[in-house]
């Protein structure tokens, strides 16, 4: 009787399997870096309000140029990833968040503290970009949904550390406005601790390899081979070699990559962009963020303390990065599309629950509060919508977003999404308040709830099922431009 040996290719492809998700968790750094800076600044805002005597509108401008910046790197990262490469990209943007974080906690007044606060934005705009287009390009199609989920699992965790060091540093300070360390106040500290990850994601991202599909846009063919096979878990040369062909026909171009190739007869751009475009507004017209950012009243209004609001917002933390694990297992099995459809359809039901609890709601303003059993309602909803958003539509919009796009457009046309994300996002979070004070939560919460709807026709007409298909194959009813 004889037993089978190993199986070498099998061997190979998990050694590979592994090489790759090595290399992925180093460019999901950048998202880690993405969601401590955007949290980094609740733990601080009362603090640094205090400190130099903000007005509740300039106090709210301090917390929301951050959103500004991102727009900005977003938009700008595309063509600097396109012309420099992915790796430079990701340094540019850790040396981004390092020197903000230094400057941020040094700041002397309001408005150098802005323009620090902004320059980590668009840190978190070049992260937004880079990240899932470098994921996408060195990932195999038969896991690049996975791997792609990690963008949003590294932005959920780092929103959590954020939250943990923020509340260690002020209970070590005995508050966020007290003196510390070195003779700086705490919430000084909170924005030091970012030099930490932005260090490390510089230094790792010297080590990985370059995106092979830029290296084959530069010429570079016999190197662009040589990470496909590290990534690939392939000996065959003919089937590298036949790769970096159907790379370089997907990226055969007279002249330069520029945002000008998104053009297109709708609207002016292309079809595939503006759907982009929609995924991204999408994602924040639902409301996320303001659970994330307005959560306090919430817990308020259903019976809990200001001072449980730290418990609370970790519970959402903590269940926002659990659900991700669900998008991360079922993302290459089940696809995307039924994924962002049965999103859709929860987050509406949850934000539609909310609206009818606080249409019950008595009271005004701080003093608002849900009656009998409207409370727990509420809270269940609110849970259920971050369940909803967690296991689909934060991370897989990141998945599409790095691979839905030809190669030749990629790293444009995910910046000018990313870009519509961000102004969607500052939109979203900058309305809330006046809404919610002259219209109602109920009304908020509809509308929000009216968004998720929407999407939920959008994706069902619109958004193409990108599962196991190959970079190269994306957009391939649309011809190359050949310019003069």
């Amino acid at each position: 009787m004889s037993t089978a040996g190993p199986d070498p290719q099998a061997e190979e492809e998990s050694n590979t399997t592994t090489k790759v998700v090595l290399i992925s968790v180093v460019a999901a750094i950048g998202g880690f870096l993405f969601g401590f800076d955007t949290a980094v600044i609740n733990g601080a805002v009362d603090a640094v309000t205090g400190q130099f005597g903000l007005s509740a509108t300039l106090s709210g401008f301090a917390v929301s140029c951050a959103l500004l910046g991102a727009a900005l790197g977003a938009w700008f990262a595309g063509g600097l990833a396109d012309r420099f490469g992915r790796k430079i990209v990701m340094i540019i943007g850790a040396v981004l968040f390092g020197v903000s974080a230094v400057g941020s906690a040094s700041a002397f007044g309001v408005w150098d503290f802005i323009l620090w606060r902004a320059l980590g934005g668009v840190g978190v705009g070049v992260a937004s970009v880079v990240a899932p287009t470098y994921i996408a390009e060195v990932a195999p199609a038969r896991i690049r949904g996975r791997l792609g989920s990690l963008q949003q699992l590294a932005i959920t965790v780092g929103i959590f550390v954020a939250l943990l060091t923020d509340a260690f540093i002020a209970n070590s300070a005995g508050g966020a406005a007290e003196t510390t360390w070195l003779g700086w106040e705490a919430w000084r500290w909170m924005f030091l601790v970012e030099i930490v990850p932005a260090l490390v994601w510089g230094l790792l991202a010297l080590e990985i390899p370059e995106s092979p599909r830029y290296l084959v846009a530069q010429g570079e063919t016999q190197k662009a081979g040589e990470v496909l096979r590290e990534v690939l878990g392939t000996r065959s040369t003919e089937a590298v070699r036949r790769k970096v062909g159907e790379i370089r026909t997907s990226l055969q171009r007279e002249d330069e990559p520029s945002l000008r190739d998104l053009r297109g007869p709708r609207l002016g751009l292309k079809p595939i962009v503006w759907i982009g475009i929609l995924l991204s507004v999408f994602q924040q017209a639902v409301g996320i963020n303001v659970i994330f950012y307005y959560s306090t009243s919430l817990w308020r209004s259903v019976g809990f303390e200001s001072e449980d609001a730290f418990t609370t917002s970790t519970i959402t933390a903590v269940t926002n990065v659990v659900v991700t694990f669900i998008a991360i297992a079922t993302v290459d099995k089940i696809g995307r599309k039924p994924l962002l459809i049965a999103g859709s359809a929860t987050m509406f039901v949850a934000l539609a629950v909310m609206s009818v609890s606080f249409s019950q709601s008595v009271g005004t303003g701080e003093d608002i509060s849900l009656p009998g059993a409207w409370g727990p309602v509420a809270v269940v909803a609110a849970n259920l919508f971050v369940i909803g958003f967690g296991a689909t539509w934060g991370p897989i919009v990141w998945v599409l977003l790095g691979e839905m796009f030809p190669n030749r457009i990629r790293a444009a046309a995910l910046a000018v999404a990313a870009a519509a994300q961000w102004l969607a996002n500052f939109t979203i979070s900058t309305t809330f308040p006046p809404m919610s004070e002259h219209l109602g939560l109920t009304f908020s919460y509809g509308v929000y709830a009216a968004f998720a709807l929407l999407s939920f026709f959008f994706v069902l007409k619109a958004v193409p099922e990108t599962k196991g298909r190959e970079l190269e194959d994306m957009g391939t009813d649309e011809p190359a431009p050949h310019r003069a």
